[in-house]
């Protein structure tokens, strides 16, 4: 049984890492799955990588759903109003899942830095895709949800709690996701639209096997650099979090909470791609992490 089978969704920032995981399994269980970024073949953003939102389509389509890309700049106020308008027109006003994975901060982080001696520059442009872009993405999705009394909105982010995240720009941009996740869940209530935010663990990105220069086939290697990437997850593995968050008729009733891609997982049931369940927070509490 294809549990989304029926159901659309707009994945923003759909083109690598999380928002790709994330759109295959919405795939695997079935649903229609616009993919959206900038990074189209022939036409590769700034980010410096190769993936691009066709590919991401082709492979949900391939697990079993319908991809469809649509080039789209976030930070556009023009190009979100556009892509609401063809999936309303398109899917005849249904849009039933909306996940917010804009990103795009890896090159405006200056790690080690206060924020006084870090780049202002970078630290202001890193809140115009982390929170602007998905404001106006939110803005343009929600009328779809609200005319049908139903839906639910993902912020994809990267943390738990408020705590402080090793870089005021960086945390003030990831903390920003889970509170409006809350907010959105707050105004949202009364028109039975849900809202959450949810973090992965240690992300087994396209990008971080080859900051360890391993590859997916042998990912265990990179254990040598950094012991802690034996905890790390696949994006498959937040993606079926967001499937089974997606499948659950009950999910109004975690509208507004912070959720994690490994208690997601103690909840529904359901594994990574190899059969294992990844528990990053019972590994970083044993750790002293959050100490």
């Amino acid at each position: 049984m294809k549990a989304l089978k029926g159901k659309v969704a707009v994945v923003a920032g759909g083109t690598r890492g999380a928002g790709r995981g994330i759109a295959e399994m919405l795939g695997e269980a079935g649903a229609t799955v616009y993919v959206t970024g900038r990074s189209t073949r022939g036409n590769l953003s700034d980010m410096g990588r190769q993936e691009t939102i066709e590919e991401t389509a082709e492979l949900v389509t391939a697990h079993g759903g319908v991809g469809i890309a649509v080039r789209v700049d976030h930070t556009v106020e023009a190009d979100v109003k556009a892509l609401f308008e063809q999936v309303h027109s398109e899917q005849n006003g249904v849009l039933d899942i909306l996940v917010n994975d804009i990103w795009g901060g890896e090159q405006l982080t200056e790690w080690g830095k206060p924020f006084w001696e870090h780049s202002l520059n970078k630290g202001l442009q890193m809140q115009i895709p982390a929170v602007h872009a998905h404001m106006v993405t939110s803005y343009y999705a929600a009328p779809l949800m609200v005319a049908r009394n139903k839906g639910l909105i993902i912020e994809i982010t990267d943390g738990f709690d408020y705590r402080y995240r090793g870089n005021l720009y960086y945390s003030l941009a990831k903390i920003s996701a889970i509170h409006l996740a809350q907010s959105m869940a707050a105004e949202l209530s009364e028109h039975r639209v849900a809202a959450v935010s949810l973090t992965p663990g240690f992300l087994r990105s396209e990008a971080m096997l080859d900051y360890f220069g391993v590859t997916e086939a042998n990912w265990r290697d990179a254990a040598k650099t950094d012991p802690h990437f034996l905890i790390s997850e696949t994006p498959y593995f937040v993606g079926r979090a967001v499937a089974a968050l997606a499948a659950d008729s009950n999910v109004l009733e975690k509208s507004g909470q912070i959720l994690t891609s490994w208690d997601l997982s103690d909840v529904y049931g359901f594994t990574d791609r190899d059969g294992s369940r990844p528990h990053w927070g019972r590994y970083a509490e044993e750790q002293g992490f959050y100490k």
